[in-house]
Order: C-alpha cells, then sequence, then structure tokens
C-alpha cells in the first residue's frame, strides 16, 4: 500500500533540493560575475597575452577560472578568443587545462561547512560558512542599498553572491537529509557504483545544469547525509569533469573550424583524462580495501576532484600537443574561406567594448585589402590582357559588401560610454572609414564593368591611352596600398602623403581627360575607346577621393584635442600637411606627371 505521507514528504524534499540548486547556482554565478567586474576587462585581456608558455597559460586558466567560479565561462571566453583570432589553439590548450584546475575552488570552499551540530563561542559559530552566509547576505545587502559608487555596489554583489552560495548548500543538504532514510533514495545511489552509470550520470546532470561546480555541489550535499560510498562517487565526478564540456561545445557550433577545435579539446582533455583515471582506479581497487564501500564526505569529494584535473593536468602537459592533434581531425580544415575574418565579431566580446573594437578594426582593415585585390585583378585585365576568375572578384565584392553590414550592425552593440575618449574616436572613425572602404569595392565594379564591356566590344587602347592608363593605374593601386597601411597602423604621419597622392591623381585625370579629347578630334582614337577610357580615370580618380577620406579619418582618431573639423581640415589640407605635404606632392608629380607632361 502506498504510504503518501511518504510520497508528500519525498516530493517537498525534491522541490526542496531544486531550490536549493537554483540558489546555489545563482549565488555562483553572481559572485563570479561581480568577482569579473572588479577585475575589469583586464582580465581578458592578461587571459589574451599572458598564455605564451603552457604554463603560463595553465596558471592564468586556473586564476581566471577562480576568479569568476566557471570553468565552462573560462572555456567560452578561450572558445570567443580563438574564433576570433586573438590565441592560437596551442595558447587554448594550457588556458583550458588550468580552467579544470581552477573549478575545484568552489568544491574547497564547500567543504569548509559541516552540517554538524553548531558549538563553541558565538564568535566561532558566526565563523562557519552556514553562519557566515547571512552575514555576507546582510553585509552585501548594505553595501548595495547604502552606496551609488560602482565598485562598492560590485562588492555587495559578491558579498551576496557568496551568502547565497552557502544558503543554497544548506537548503539542499537540508533536503537530501529527509530522504537518506528513503529505500528508492538508497538504492539509487547504489546502482550508481557501477562506473559507467556513474559517468553517465554525473555527465547528464552536468550537461543540464551546465555547471560541473552546482553538480559537485550536489554530490557534496547528498555525501552529508552519509548515503553515497566512494565506489558511486569516484565516477559520478568523472562524469561531471565531461558533462561540463557541453557548454563550450554549444558555444563553438556559431564559431570557425579553429573555435570548435578548441571546444574538442576541452572535451578530449576531460573525457581521456577520465578514461585514464577510471582505469587506474579500478586496477588500484584491492588496495583500497573497506574504504571503497565507505561512506564519503563533502572533504574527500573537494579533494578528489581537485586531485583529478591537477593530476591530468601534470599528465597531458607533455602530450598538449596530442589534444590540438585530435582536435584537427576531429574538425578537418577545407582550405581557407572568404569571409571567416567575419567571425571576428563575435558578440561574447560586448563585456569587453575595448577589445570588441579592436576586432572591428580587424574587418575594416581586410575589406581595404579585398578592394586592393580586386583592382589589381580588373586592371590587370584591362591593361596586360590578363585572364582572371571573375568568380573570386564576385566572392570578394560580396564580402565587403557584407563587412559593411554585418559591421554596421554589430557596432551598434558596443556601448560606447564604456569606452575611453581614445576609443570613442577610434570608434567615429571606423564608423566613417567602413563607407569609404566599401565604395573602394564599388569602383572596383565599375572597372569590371568596363572590362566587360572591352572584352564584348574588342575594344582596344591606343598605345599612348594604354601607357597613360598604365601610369594613373599605378598611382591608384599605391594610394590604395598606403591608405590599408595607414589604416592599419593609424598613422597620421601617412596622411600629409596620401592627401599629396590624391592631388596629383586630380590633375591626372583633367590631364588624360583633355589629351584623349584631343586624340579622339585628331581622329587617333574612336568614340568606342573614349567612353571606356574616361570612365576608367574617373574611377581611378574616386578611388583616391575615398582613400584620401581614410587619411583624414586617421588624423581624425590621432587629435587628441576633441575639436577636429573635418571640413575645416580638408580646406586646409596642403597647410596642415605643411613641408611634408611639398614634398610628397613635388616627389609623384615627378613619378605620375612628368612621364605624361
Amino acid at each position: 500500500m502506498i504510504n503518501w505521507g511518504v510520497v508528500s514528504l519525498n516530493l517537498l524534499s525534491i522541490v526542496k533540493l531544486f531550490g536549493g540548486l537554483g540558489l546555489f547556482i545563482y549565488g555562483m554565478s553572481t559572485m563570479g560575475a561581480a568577482l569579473e567586474k572588479l577585475a575589469g576587462e583586464k582580465l581578458e585581456r592578461t587571459l589574451e597575452v599572458m598564455t605564451s608558455n603552457i604554463f603560463k597559460a595553465i596558471c592564468m586558466g586556473a586564476l581566471v577560472t577562480g576568479i569568476i567560479q566557471s570553468s565552462s565561462a573560462t572555456s567560452v571566453m578561450v572558445v570567443g578568443f580563438v574564433n576570433a583570432g586573438l590565441m592560437s589553439l596551442k595558447q587554448a590548450v594550457g588556458v583550458i587545462m588550468g580552467a579544470n584546475i581552477g573549478t575545484t575552488i568552489t568544491s574547497q570552499l564547500l567543504r569548509l561547512d559541516s552540517s554538524g551540530a553548531v558549538s563553541g563561542s558565538l564568535f566561532m559559530q558566526l565563523l562557519k560558512p552556514s553562519m557566515l552566509a547571512y552575514v555576507a547576505v546582510a553585509a552585501g545587502a548594505l553595501l548595495m542599498m547604502a552606496s551609488k559608487r560602482k565598485k562598492v555596489v560590485t562588492a555587495g554583489e559578491m558579498l551576496l553572491g557568496f551568502g547565497i552560495l552557502f544558503i543554497g548548500m544548506s537548503v539542499m543538504e537540508g533536503s537530501v537529509s529527509s530522504l537518506q532514510d528513503s529505500p528508492w533514495f538508497v538504492q539509487l545511489f547504489a546502482s550508481l557504483q557501477n562506473p559507467v552509470l556513474g559517468i553517465l550520470a554525473g555527465a547528464v546532470v552536468t550537461a543540464v545544469i551546465q555547471s560541473s561546480s552546482a553538480s559537485v555541489g550536489i554530490l557534496q550535499a547528498v555525501a552529508s547525509t552519509g548515503a553515497i560510498s566512494y565506489a558511486a562517487a569516484i565516477p559520478i565526478i568523472l562524469g561531471q569533469n565531461i558533462g561540463t564540456c557541453v557548454t563550450a561545445l554549444l558555444s563553438s557550433l556559431g564559431g570557425n573550424k579553429n573555435a570548435k577545435r578548441a571546444a574538442m579539446v576541452h572535451f578530449y582533455f576531460n573525457l581521456i583524462g577520465s578514461v585514464v583515471f577510471i582505469a587506474g582506479v579500478y586496477l588500484c581497487r584491492p588496495l583500497f580495501g573497506s574504504l571503497w564501500t565507505a561512506a564519503v564526505d563533502k572533504a574527500a569529494i573537494a579533494n578528489f576532484h581537485t586531485l583529478f584535473n591537477v593530476a591530468v593536468t601534470i599528465l597531458f602537459i607533455p602530450f598538449h600537443g596530442l589534444l590540438i592533434t585530435l582536435a584537427e581531425k576531429t574538425i578537418r580544415t577545407a582550405g581557407p574561406v572568404i569571409g571567416e575574418d567575419l567571425d571576428l565579431l563575435d558578440e561574447r566580446f560586448y563585456s569587453s567594448p575595448a577589445v570588441a573594437l579592436e576586432q572591428c578594426n580587424k574587418v575594416v582593415g581586410s575589406m581595404g585589402i579585398y578592394a586592393l585585390i580586386n583592382i589589381q585583378m580588373v586592371c590587370a585585365g584591362i591593361l596586360e590582357r590578363k585572364p582572371f576568375h571573375v568568380e573570386n572578384f564576385n566572392e570578394n565584392e560580396d564580402y565587403i559588401d557584407r563587412c559593411e553590414a554585418r559591421l554596421n550592425t554589430y557596432m551598434i552593440g558596443i556601448k560606447e560610454d564604456e569606452l575611453s575618449d581614445q576609443g570613442r574616436r577610434f570608434y567615429a572613425e571606423m564608423m566613417h572609414a567602413i563607407g569609404d572602404f566599401e565604395r573602394l569595392g564599388d569602383y572596383a565594379q565599375n572597372l569590371l564593368d568596363q572590362y566587360d564591356l572591352m572584352v564584348q566590344k574588342h575594344v582596344s587602347f591606343s598605345p599612348d591611352a594604354q601607357n597613360e592608363l598604365q601610369i594613373m593605374r599605378q598611382a591608384t593601386e599605391e594610394i590604395v596600398g598606403l591608405t590599408n597601411d595607414a589604416y592599419a597602423a593609424a598613422d597620421n604621419a601617412a596622411s600629409p602623403r596620401i592627401e599629396a597622392l590624391e592631388d596629383v591623381i586630380d590633375t591626372l585625370k583633367e590631364t588624360l581627360k583633355s589629351k584623349h579629347i584631343s586624340r579622339l578630334q585628331s581622329g587617333q582614337c574612336t568614340v568606342a575607346t573614349g567612353i571606356p577610357f574616361l570612365d576608367i580615370i574617373h574611377n581611378f580618380e574616386k578611388i583616391s577621393d575615398h582613400c584620401a577620406n581614410i587619411a583624414v579619418y586617421i588624423t581624425m582618431y590621432n587629435d587628441t584635442s576633441g575639436i577636429f573639423d573635418i571640413h575645416e581640415y580638408r580646406k586646409i589640407s596642403s597647410e596642415v600637411g605643411g613641408e611634408q605635404f611639398a614634398y610628397w606632392q613635388k616627389y609623384y608629380e615627378e613619378l605620375y606627371l612628368t612621364p605624361i607632361l
């Protein structure tokens, strides 16, 4: 006969268990987020640069995970860095290994508490984590309400999260203590002594709640009842380490192949480590004697969790290249793909606006590179009759257009108020430059249209016209190359040179236009060649105009006075450039104008 009183009690205990788990996860995430805010964006910057060797990378992974209290969060961060090209796969391996060590800090904190009776002086009772949790919640709430200073409020959030973490743990312990005499509860953990079932249970629970720290916390709560043995706890802990990989694997789905490989490194590290460890444990099982079936406590769970991750990390240090090889064989390369640079625009970097802005800068620079490739490609077709793959040209132009659309959308999500003064100037410069780089691609497309027209109508230029176009082509390709280099380096010194070359290209256009009209009038050239010639030099001149615009934006970025006026600058550019402008203007006149005149 069903004892409905017992069933009701069990259901209430399970509800209480899930409620305690919710408090535990909320407290852990609140504390981690607050600690990350207190550390500032330097935390991610440090993770990015302090990974020059495997040992530094392991230390950094452990430190960052210890601060943010989540190996899953660190792994997702690493996947983002790899996806964005900020970190190599080799650097990522060490950080991931260190993250597995850092995540054991939560379980070590939880072992400090005991569900036993409270004894001793009032001061000693307050120092117990179960009691200190309420003090921390009260202090955190007081700081959050009494102060408007951002750092003080964040410190309050950290204390609040710390307290709620332990309160959640106490609630879970209280809920499972009432279940310890239930036959189904005892039978459940007896069945988990089967290593396969234990590993599966640990992996599934951790994958569902996406936190190995939380699932280990549940295990420690159960262990406080004495209902779980070493034989059941060890496989569960190993399964928990496998289950925590799910978050990184899900995070990598929208990333490039290296991001997916970074997630696979995390998976293989925990999978192989668990297989090796479980094999070692069962080989040494006779040495454990009666300890194997003895009840495990919170401290033993924390210690085994730490021992496993430290031991597996030490095991893999000399063989970390094997993890990379396995990941590369699992996620095979299909060769370079145009458009992979757009993977740099990862929304995970919104939490660090300066990093997100730097990623945008790389994509903007790539627009200029592909525009120059297209200009060179089509100019070689027009002037040297070199065949080229129009499909490649179209792919490049499509990429430039996609960059403009994606950048404009992505940059809206960057919080300007969290940028420095220089960062805000960088943001403004970039927003201006995006459109000009896209226009370079459009004028390359116009040149392709002229190329198609010439091929269809079998148009060819006279030797003089051919020579003149060749000179203007060289000047145009040079100014685009100079602009790309200046933009990549934020080189303000290059602006007078670009402005001077643009001025010479303007003069070149008018000179070539006059000369070609004279040839048309004298009958040296036909109308069929006249229109393509004039369109080509017009597109060359417009390309140089947009390069000059970008040079102005670079100057704007480097201006620290905050009163830079673009329109006024354009009016007096030759005066602003001074001797440098005059020097380069004379240089380019001799290089490009003199041979024609």
